[in-house]
């Protein structure tokens, strides 16, 4: 059907409500049908509804870009219905558009650009449907044209979907895909075809020269007996181009229709479907299975097959057997009572037992929730936001969640819900929605409203109850709060702030996610909240915590000092930066052997705005420390506390502050159990004990490994508190550059090969004969041995041994260095062996004839400092090569433009630290990373493995090596063996 747009103009007077008020009339269209050729009087003209985006008044003309929320209403427009021979014709003929295109006619010009190269590349076959039989040319099944058909289901444009039921596009994008490249293939192969010389076989000709002949002519049918002859040739060929497979049986439970005046209740219905067991994707109902309608995908024995499961699925839903009293089953209906039986239990059933099944979106959400009204009395003046003293009035009111949520049920509707709980019915019809409760948490909540239609409790209570860490009854779908509370809950904390500007003594100017960041900080040290500030490396989490110290230096007299805490690396960089952004502040560094101690310390806290500490400090001096009247403690590098029963971690815990901020670009690194950390330290008890948080939210979320409810949960508890920014979102940061991460496959010599077999044989025998006790120290053991005989030989043997020649990935690393000093490129290098790199770095520097510099742990502070000034400023290409713990954070050396991990450490987030010293704010080029790892050894294979854990938080993975020690013999055979690729040949 083709439909098109004028100019648009105002509505005229005389307009039909409903109707396009600029689409193209049929006398437009017909003159654009005949200006490429086509026959104008032949396509028939009708109407068609659409749902568009726009106004009351007229839709938006296609093509804009509208970012303001739009709402989709119905259009009528003219339209001319086109055969496929016609629409065939139209395609090709609009290689020079008589006028401007829309978009889903550009998008169909594409997909019948496809259908011509299947013709032309002979990827066609042919194939009978529907009653009475009609030959048709099919797109052959081929895996290669698989990408380039999701390709087009992926760039499908939403005009080409606005005739459709917007719960139904989603499902049917594929479809409106391949049924025009169907119906296009078919024509344009008959178009392309060379002409038949012969005349059309008589009814007596062979059932094969029938079929010629209704593939190339204008009369595709063919007789009955022809098609019985050809089914069955015609589906064994197809199967072997395809190479086998089969349909899986689909059922697709739908919602009854709404009831009418005189009818009574309407049926619900369960459709029978087949779908591709390779590519779910491919749908079809049974009804056009039964009409011999089938589809390329489909194994020819479909019909049999899909009788026999359904027969078999009856052992699993009793009610299938009154569809199968008919010839061609196509659909069940049932009544709530058997809907709810279907939701309930045969669903789950028929999935465990192999078919698919499709419900309702509704189906296991929950459809009630709660509406928490807190209110509570002006703070006393001084005071936090949230005490343990302090006590707020709270209510509840019951909601339907979705759609029509905005007015509370009533009591009354709530004991009807309730009383259908007691007659065990789940499945029930609220205000025009069908919506599944739970009985238990009905009657729960019922009982809530009638004996808490006000309470008093605990602000710090209430807090936990809106952000889910006690739950109610029902879920809490809605929170109306005043004072601090509401500044926080009501639309969200990252909406409350007001905007900071450059404070008044900021030497700089604050990027605008920079300028929200440290309003942020600011907006919940008000409240007397703690913060998250876990904004991605590089963008800037010092600059805006010295904003905000700044901002509030310049607004009167100083709330009271802030204690900074980080690790030794970085106070010279937090002193540099200080004086650098907030000359202002009176900073004082709290290190050394000869650090003032007691009354001393007591006047210099007094008369400082930041004093800057390490963890080690606080850890040896946490006593007096926690004597001093800090009003905020800051720790930069927060992920430091991420194990919360060492001592560092108990010494920071316990400094006195009226507000807590925790600085770190990885929340995450190997569990949530450091996310509760991190808020144990910014708000002490929000989000209960450690084990609690384990057993009820952090194993849930890690077993759905990134993706579910679980993780939902971890982001709505820790949402208002945790402000997290990346690099890659260009809608915070535009002008940083690209940064193109890719592992480089190395392959091992000879004589590491033997080597690593020599270890894995060891590692075999001795645990084959180990306890369990010993077996984790060997396993690590053998990791770490198998990873340094990747590298090198030589760091194995640790004999000293000539480097040049023996190691694969060696040779790999010299190469791309070598091309990265050929452009005059800096690189970075990161190894986690210290002595490995002691070596490395003289042979580089002997190898690539450029500066080779190496930091490591040993290297005193004051050498950290001119190296990266050297490697920052220096002229012509350069090497850092680092030791990955020692340089991983504190560094900002944008100077390169190269990464490169030698060795993998096996968790992504410490990779990404490392990796961040080049990928950060000043970086003016794309950064190419590359991480070395030999195919077909252990390195591979944890990789993979880690890839499939790092979805959880920003590459949160399980934890680092250790989790290797669990993994049977037979697993770790399977992990450390060397495959024949790994080799060199």
């Amino acid at each position: 059907m083709l439909w098109g747009e004028g100019d648009p103009a105002p509505v005229p007077p005389a307009a039909k409500p409903g109707a396009h008020p600029f689409a193209a009339g049929t006398a437009e269209l017909r003159d654009l049908v005949a200006k490429a050729g086509v026959d104008p009087d032949g396509p028939r003209s009708a109407e068609l509804v659409l749902r568009l985006p726009g106004t009351e008044e007229a839709p938006a003309p296609s093509g804009t870009a509208d970012t303001e929320p739009v709402e989709f209403r119905p259009w009528r427009v003219p339209v001319l219905e086109l055969s496929a021979a016609r629409a065939d014709a139209l395609l090709a003929a609009l290689d020079e558009p008589p006028c401007p295109l829309g978009p889903a006619l550009t998008h169909l010009r594409a997909v019948h650009t496809f259908a011509e190269r299947l013709i032309l590349a002979g990827c066609v076959l042919p194939d009978l449907v529907g009653q009475p039989p009609r030959a048709r040319w099919r797109p052959a099944p081929l895996d290669t044209a698989e990408a380039h058909l999701a390709a087009l289901t992926d760039a499908l444009p939403p005009s080409a979907t606005a005739h459709l039921d917007p719960r139904e596009r989603d499902e049917a994008a594929r479809a409106c895909v391949l049924a025009p490249l169907e119906l296009l293939t078919d024509a344009a192969a008959r178009r392309l075809a060379p002409p038949r010389s012969a005349p059309d076989p008589g009814p007596e000709a062979a059932p094969a020269a029938l079929l010629a002949a209704a593939l190339t002519g204008e009369r595709n049918r063919i007789g009955e007996d022809a098609a019985r002859a050809l089914r069955g040739p015609l589906r064994e060929w197809r199967d072997r181009v395809r190479g086998g497979g089969r349909a899986q049986l689909l059922f697709v439970l739908r919602e009854p229709e709404p009831e009418s005046a005189r009818g009574g209740p309407r049926p619900w219905t369960v459709e029978f479907w087949v779908r591709s067991t390779t590519d779910p994707g491919l749908r079809l109902p049974l009804e056009q299975v039964w009409l011999g309608e089938g589809a390329a995908w489909l194994p020819q024995d479909v019909a049999a097959t899909a009788l026999a499961d359904l027969r078999r699925a009856a052992r699993h839903l009793p009610a299938l057997h009154r569809a199968l009293r008919e010839l061609a089953p196509e659909r069940l209906y049932l009544d709530t009572a058997g809907a709810q039986a279907f939701v309930g239990d045969a669903a789950a059933r028929l999935a465990s037992a192999g078919f698919g099944v499709v419900l309702p979106e509704w189906s296991g959400r929950d459809a009630l929730g709660l509406r928490m009204t807190v209110s509570e009395e002006p703070r006393r003046r001084g005071r936090g936001g949230v005490g343990p003293d302090d006590l707020v009035d709270v209510s509840f009111e019951a909601l339907l969640r979705g759609p029509g949520s905005e007015n509370p049920l009533s009591e009354e509707e709530l004991e009807e819900l309730a009383e259908l709980a007691r007659l065990k019915r789940s499945l029930v019809r609220v205000r025009g929605r069908w919506m599944e409760i739970d009985p238990e948490r009905v009657g729960a909540a019922l009982d809530l409203m009638r004996r808490s239609g006000r309470g008093r409790t605990r602000r710090e209570e209430a807090l936990r109850t809106a952000i889910g860490v006690r739950e109610p009854p029902l879920p809490v779908a809605d929170v109306v709060a005043d004072g601090p509370l509401g500044a926080l809950l009501d639309g969200g904390a990252k909406a409350g702030p007001r905007p900071m500007g450059t404070p008044p003594g900021f030497e700089g100017t604050l990027r605008p996610y920079q300028d929200r960041g440290s309003a942020w900080l600011r907006f919940l040290g008000e409240l007397g909240l703690g913060a998250v500030l876990a904004d991605d490396m590089g963008l800037g989490k010092t600059v805006q915590l010295l904003a905000l110290l700044t901002d509030e230096r310049a607004g009167g007299p100083a709330p009271g000092p802030t204690l900074l805490v980080c690790p030794v690396s970085l106070l010279g960089n937090w002193r540099r930066e200080a004086g650098k952004f907030a000359p202002g502040l009176r900073v004082h560094v709290q290190h050394g052997p000869d650090r003032p101690v007691g009354n001393a310390l007591a006047r210099l806290v007094g008369a400082c705005d930041l004093v800057v500490t390490t963890y080690g400090v606080v850890a040896r001096d946490s006593g007096e420390l926690s004597g001093m009247p800090w009003h905020r403690v800051v720790c930069d590098e927060a992920q430091a506390l991420k194990n919360h029963t060492t001592r560092q971690a108990r010494a920071v815990r316990s400094l006195p502050a009226a507000t807590r901020i925790a600085l770190t670009g990885t929340p995450v690194e190997n569990n949530l159990g450091e996310l509760w950390s991190l808020m144990e330290f910014a708000n002490p008890g929000l989000l209960g004990s450690a084990a609690d948080f384990q057993r009820a939210v952090a194993d849930r979320a890690e077993a759905e490994e990134g993706a579910g409810d679980g993780t939902d949960l971890v982001r709505r508890l820790t949402g208002p508190f945790v402000l997290r920014r990346l690099k890659t979102d260009r809608s915070i940061i535009a002008d940083l550059p690209e940064k193109h991460q890719m592992r480089t496959w190395c392959t091992l010599t000879p004589e590491q090969a033997s080597l690593y077999r020599a270890v894995v044989d060891d590692m075999a025998e001795r645990m084959a004969e180990a306890d369990e006790r010993e077996r984790r120290g060997l396993v690590l053991s053998a990791m770490s041995r198998l990873k340094q005989i990747c590298n090198h030989p030589a760091q194995f043997l640790g004999d000293g041994s000539a480097l040049a020649g023996r190691s694969g990935k060696l040779d790999r690393l010299e190469a791309i260095l070598g091309e990265a000093v050929a452009e005059g490129d800096k690189a970075l290098c990161f190894t986690q062996y210290a002595r490995w790199g002691e070596r490395l770095a003289p042979y580089l520097r002997s190898r690539l004839g450029v500066p080779v510099l190496w930091l490591h742990g040993g290297t005193s502070r004051a050498d950290r400092e001119r190296m990266t000034e050297h490697f920052q400023t220096a002229a012509g290409p350069a090497v850092f090569l680092l030791s990955l713990k020692a340089a991983g954070t504190g560094l900002n050396l944008t100077a390169a433009n190269h990464v490169v991990h030698v060795d993998r450490w096996w968790n992504p987030a410490v990779e990404n630290q490392a990796t961040d010293r080049a990928f950060r704010i000043g970086q003016r080029r794309d950064v190419q990373v590359r991480k070395l790892v030999c195919v077909g050894t252990v390195e591979e294979r944890v990789d993979e493995m880690i890839e499939r854990k790092s979805a959880l938080a920003d590459g949160a993975v399980a934890t680092g090596e250790q989790w290797l020690g669990g993994l049977s013999v037979e697993d770790l055979r399977e992990v450390v063996r060397l495959a024949p690729e790994a080799v060199a040949g």
